[in-house]
This record gives structure tokens, sequence and C-alpha cells, in this order.
């Protein structure tokens, strides 16, 4: 194993990295804390990784004084918990002088191995080492720095691009538009229709629609097959797909495990309500799905009520769902869920004691800012744009707050005084 980690480390540092577009996410390194980059497969948590190696040569750290090992790297397969004492014989016995300076370890995925924690915790307590670890799993990251690295690790969320990053990706805009004039109106509107078609996914921005949906079509069966089923010895595959399937073609829906229960028994599909349970909390440990509970103060009504459930990116609904023109409003109001997401909102949707509804009830982690926000395509359909008004008004009552914003495909205005109607290709940049 020692010769395989030393080819592992010189490919490394000969290899040369490749451009890169700058993610909306930074490091912040804290000495005697693991940074951990958590996020869905092939979503960018290694090219954050290099723009964190660029960012270190760019000061002045030379490439040597960073170790940056891939776990899921076939020569590696071998690897188990009593190999990582051999990555610092390895490392220090080619660069014996670094033990006299600050060194960084990037640790790709490194969830694959059992035990990963211990040796984490220990370069942390005697090893003069800034620690980068990233992983495919929320829960078992969460689990074994709970047990492990508790107060030890800052952890940061890696998404599909963000409409900003998208631009840049595309060198429509190297930077935020400050102004929204006809021109820019005209490239953004564009743009933003290309991307709910194509998402974020970085791999698949510059492919044509076959090999896109290909490409996106094997995420979700990577995702299955090694965060999943492999990890979790799950043999009911069948019920996992169609769970997927069912998901994804309702996405932003409500959704209810009894419901679906009985939808497979009437199918005469056997599987057990514990099981599926299991099985959804597996594919949003994965990142593949978010759920947003009802806003409500009782945990029991939080419990007993449907949740929400949202998809990653719309690039993977389109590749797995077949949706026609009248049908775009899930996908809408998929980005803004994502966007939320992104900016550190909390979210819940809000069914008002008169029976109106609003999509998103969301509260910032460390500000406490909180916002009203309804999805509705467009103006145009008097009867509906009235029903969604409704719900945000009733809501706003509800939560008592004087304001609220509607997010739509392209109109914009103002209504009385306190709701604002954006254009979502504005609303995700502002």
């Amino acid at each position: 194993m020692k010769n395989i980690i030393a080819q592992l480390i010189d490919d490394f540092h000969e290899r040369e990295l490749p451009e890169l577009v700058t993610r909306n996410k930074e490091f912040i390194e804290v000495k005697g804390k693991a940074d951990v980059v958590i996020g869905m497969r092939r979503s960018g948590k290694t090219w954050f990784c290099y723009q964190k190696v660029k960012e270190l040569n760019a000061s002045g750290i030379k490439k040597e004084e960073i170790l940056y090992l891939n776990f899921e790297d076939d020569r590696l397969l071998e690897f188990n918990v009593n190999n990582f004492q051999e990555i610092l014989d390895v490392y220090f016995g080619k660069y014996p002088e670094h033990r006299n300076v600050r060194c960084h370890f990037i640790f790709d995925e490194i969830q694959r191995i059992d035990q990963w924690e211990l040796f984490i915790r220990r370069l942390l307590d005697i090893e003069n080492i800034a620690i980068i670890i990233t992983g495919s799993s929320s829960k078992l990251l969460g689990s074994e720095i709970a047990t492990s690295l508790r107060g030890r690790s800052l952890t940061i969320e890696i998404f599909p691009f963000s409409f900003e990053e998208y631009l840049k990706f595309h060198e429509l805009f190297p930077d935020r538009p400050t102004t929204f004039g006809a021109n820019t109106a005209s490239l953004l509107r564009k743009a933003i229709k290309e991307y709910l078609e194509v998402g974020g996914f970085p791999e698949v921005q510059k492919l044509d629609s076959g090999l896109r949906i290909e490409i996106l079509q094997g995420y979700i069966d990577s995702v299955l097959l090694k965060d999943i089923i492999e990890r979790y010895k799950v043999s009911n595959i069948q019920v996992l797909k169609h769970l997927v399937r069912h998901i994804m073609k309702s996405s932003g829906g409500q959704f209810s495990v009894n419901k679906f229960y009985n939808t497979l028994k009437s199918m005469s599909i056997k599987c057990t309500k514990n099981s599926l349970y299991e099985y959804l909390d597996h594919l949003t440990d994965s990142f593949l799905f978010y759920k947003v509970p009802i806003y409500s103060r009782s945990e029991k009504s939080r419990l007993i009520n449907p949740t929400k459930i949202y998809t990653v990116d719309t690039g993977l609904l389109n590749a797995m769902t077949f949706r026609n023109s009248h049908n775009y409003g899930p996908l809408l109001e998929n980005i803004v869920f994502m966007q939320l997401r992104r900016q550190g909102y909390d979210t819940e949707y809000v069914h008002t004691k008169d029976g109106h509804e609003a999509d998103f009830f969301a509260r910032h982690k460390i500000s406490g800012e909180v916002q009203l926000i309804q999805v509705c395509w467009d103006m145009s359909d008097k009867k509906t744009f009235e029903r969604e008004l409704q719900g945000l008004k009733s809501a706003m009552d509800e939560v008592s707050l004087p304001t609220g914003t509607i997010v739509t495909w392209d109109d914009e205005t103002t209504l009385d005084d306190k709701i604002k109607v954006m254009p979502v290709w504005k609303w995700l940049l502002t």
C-alpha cells in the first residue's frame, strides 16, 4: 500500500490542475478544526478543493506542502483503517522538512473507509496539519462527527452551480450584474431558460442533450448503487427505484409514505413502511432530495403532516421525467428552493388556518432573517395568480410578516406596497 500511496502523491504533485470556475463558497481555516465538504456526487466538491489548492499556491504555499488523496481511486480499494499511518510515513518520508511547516491534507470521499474519523482526530490533536475532508453522505459524516469530531469541524455544503455560477461558467457575466437594462435582461432571460433545462452539474454544461441526459441518469444510478445499495445493503432495489421516480415526477409536491405504501400494495409490490422511511432517509442523506416540513410550532404537527420534497437540480429532473411545456411551475419552484438552501435558509411551507398555502417560510440559520416567498409561473392566468396571492397574504397574516415576495418566470411589479413580484432571473441575482 505504501508504494500506491507514494504513486498517488507524486501524481498529484506533477499534475496540472484544471481551469476552475470560482464557487461562491469559501473555506474558513481554523486551527484545530477540519473543514468538512459535503454534497451530492459530481456537484463539484473535488474542484472546490482544487480551488483551495490554487489559492494556497497563490499565497506562496508550495504544492508539495499539500497532500491530496481520493479514496474512491480504484488503487485504494484495499485501503483500510490500518493503512492511515502509512500516509504520514510516506509523505514525511518524501518531505521530512515539512515536519517544520504547516501542511494541508485533503481527503476526498473519505467516508468509504471505516473509522476514518479516528485518524482525522489524531491529526488534529498531534500534527501541524490543516485538514479538508469531503463526503457524499450527510448522515455518515454527521454521525461520526458527532461522536469523534464534536466541536472540531466546520461544514461546507457544495451544490451544483447556482445561476450566478452558471453565468460565470458560460462567460456571460464575469461578475454578478448590478443593473438590469434591456440588453442585460435579454441575456438573462435566455440564460435562465437554459439553466432551467440543463441544471447546474459542472460536467454536463456544454454537452448535447442526449449525452447530458445519459450522464445525469448515470449520476442517479451512482448515488443509488454506491451511497445506498452498497452502503446500507439494500436488497429491494425495485422499490427504491420506484420511490425515486415517484418523487421526481411530483418534485415539490407533498409526499406521504402511507400513500406511497398503498400505491405499491395496489401494484402487488411488497415492501414495509419502515423500509420506505429508511429509503427516503438514505436518499436525503445522499443529497439527492431535500425535505421541507410544514410550518408549525407543534412538533407533533410537523411529524404527522406530509413533507414536501425537492430535488437537488432541475437538470436531473429533466433527465429523469417527461415534462410538457405547460408544467414548468414545479421546476421554477425547485430553483427557488435550492437558492434558499444555498443562501443558508431553513425552509418550511405554510398551510394557513383558512386553507391557503404559501410555498416557503424561510429563516436564515445565522442572521435569523425571515421571509415569505410564493412561486407562480406568471400573472396571465388571473384565477391561478389570485389563488397564489391570497395564499401569500394569508401566510403573511399568520406568521405576522408585513412583506412578501412572489417569484415568477418574467413578471415584475409591486402590489399594495408590501408584496414584490420579481422575475426569477433577477431574484436569483439580488
